[in-house]
Order: C-alpha cells, then sequence, then structure tokens
C-alpha cells in the first residue's frame, strides 16, 4: 500500500509518502509562502524525492483539520483533484488523530508509564485565546469530543474524565502555549511533548491501515470546530450596526 498523504492544517504544513505503514519522505513545507502558492509542486517534489510516480500511488490522504481555514481548503482540494484524476480514493484524517497517534504505531519506542491509566489530549492553538482540544485513551478512541474554549474553560469541562486519570500526555502547540494553565491545574499528572511533529507521515499511517475509511475525493470535508473566524468578525459587525 502507497499513500501520498498531505497536511495543510498549519501555515507550514507537510507531505509524506507512506509504503506499508512505515514513513518513506516526509518534508515540511515552506511556511513563509502560502499553500496555494506551493501546492501542489510541494507533493511533486515529494514524489519524485522518494522515486515514486503519481500513478503508483493507492490512496490519498489529507488533514481535515482543524486549523487555518484557508490552508485545509486548499490541501483538500489538490488532494480531491489528484486523487479524482488518478481515481483512487481518500483518506480523510483529522489533525487531533494525527497528534494524539501513539509512539509505537510510527515504530518509535512509547515512554513508559507503568500500569496507571493514562490518555493523550491534544491541544491546538485556536488563536483570540482558545484551543481546539480533545482527549484520547490510550486505545486511540475519543473520550471527549472537540471543543474550542479557553484553556481553563477546557479543563473544566473535561474534569469528569480527566479525575481517574494518572496520566495525561499534552501534544500540539496550544499545550506547548499554555502549559502553565496546564501543569498549574493537574501537577505531576500531566506530561509535555517539547515539539509539534509533522503530521503528513502520521495521516499516512493510518490511512495506509484504515480501509474501511476510504471514501471518494468528493466526501472529505473539513473539521471546523468552530465557525470561520471572517464569519464570526461580520457577525459582529452586523450586531454592532447601527438600524
Amino acid at each position: 500500500m502507497l499513500v501520498l498523504a498531505l497536511d495543510t492544517s498549519s501555515a507550514a504544513g507537510s507531505a509524506a509518502i507512506v509504503r506499508d505503514n512505515g514513513v518513506l519522505i516526509e518534508r515540511a513545507g515552506d511556511g513563509s509562502r502560502t499553500h496555494g502558492e506551493r501546492l501542489p509542486r510541494e507533493l511533486m517534489a515529494v514524489l519524485d524525492e522518494a522515486r515514486v510516480d503519481l500513478r503508483d500511488v493507492d490512496r490519498f490522504a489529507v488533514s481535515t483539520g482543524p486549523g487555518s481555514f484557508t490552508g485545509l481548503r486548499v490541501g483538500i482540494a489538490t488532494i480531491q483533484g489528484l486523487a479524482f484524476a488518478q481515481k483512487k480514493l481518500v483518506v480523510p484524517v483529522s489533525s487531533f488523530e494525527a497528534l494524539a497517534l501513539r509512539p509505537s504505531a510510527l515504530g518509535q519506542r512509547p515512554s513508559r508509564i507503568g500500569h496507571r491509566l493514562s490518555a493523550t489530549a491534544v491541544w491546538i492553538d485556536a488563536r483570540r485565546g482558545e484551543v481546539f482540544a480533545a482527549l484520547y485513551d490510550e486505545d486511540g478512541r475519543e473520550l471527549v469530543h472537540a471543543t474550542s474554549l479557553k484553556p481553563d474553560a477546557t479543563l473544566d469541562a473535561w474534569s469528569h474524565a480527566l479525575a481517574p486519570l494518572a496520566h495525561v500526555r499534552f501534544v500540539g502547540d496550544g499545550a506547548i502555549l499554555y502549559r502553565e494553565r496546564i501543569t498549574a491545574r493537574l501537577g505531576d499528572r500531566a506530561s509535555l511533548d517539547a515539539d509539534v511533529p509533522t503530521l503528513a507521515g502520521r495521516i499516512g499511517v493510518i490511512a495506509s491501515g484504515a480501509d474501511d475509511r476510504a471514501v471518494l475525493p468528493h466526501a472529505v470535508v473539513p473539521l471546523y470546530v468552530r465557525r470561520p473566524d471572517a464569519v464570526l468578525a461580520k457577525e459582529k459587525r452586523d450586531a454592532t450596526r447601527e438600524p
């Protein structure tokens, strides 16, 4: 199974070639330029580096977000166009799921936590003082559905789910940004990943083992945990406008 995977949920994003659950090539993009300027050229460059022809790709995969609204639309449209032209299916993968992927799934040695009940919390910076957040158990099942709230409000909303957990691993740029809030509330029950990984390789690994999730290109839609900022700004202007 050869998978071409793309992530445009962040400014830089990434692209990867995955074969049979192994990442052959993964490259971060140039965050100083928009995805519209760089795609699909960056995908073609990854294919060339892996010495793979586009016709050899068995499946496409793409991040559905949350993340940059414009970036997600460009990335999804790019993958839809390539998959449609090649008559191939696409596996949509959320940024949450990619960040929460266990190290063992990537051939890495997981940190040892003994037999304590643990979970992975994904926090993505949503701007405006909020985080896109979701909580997963050790088997990758979602314990708390995605929300877009301020850090303290997120932890308050998670209080019931967090109560029995001996350890919570926090990942994502939102966790790094609000690490002090997290440690103030959870103390040594929380650990934080110091870096935010590129996601395309993770997305490709997930897609390579997800036959039941492959869909026709037109069925892929972005995951918007909250409405786009442009819509919220328009509603705010309309609300303050004199009748």
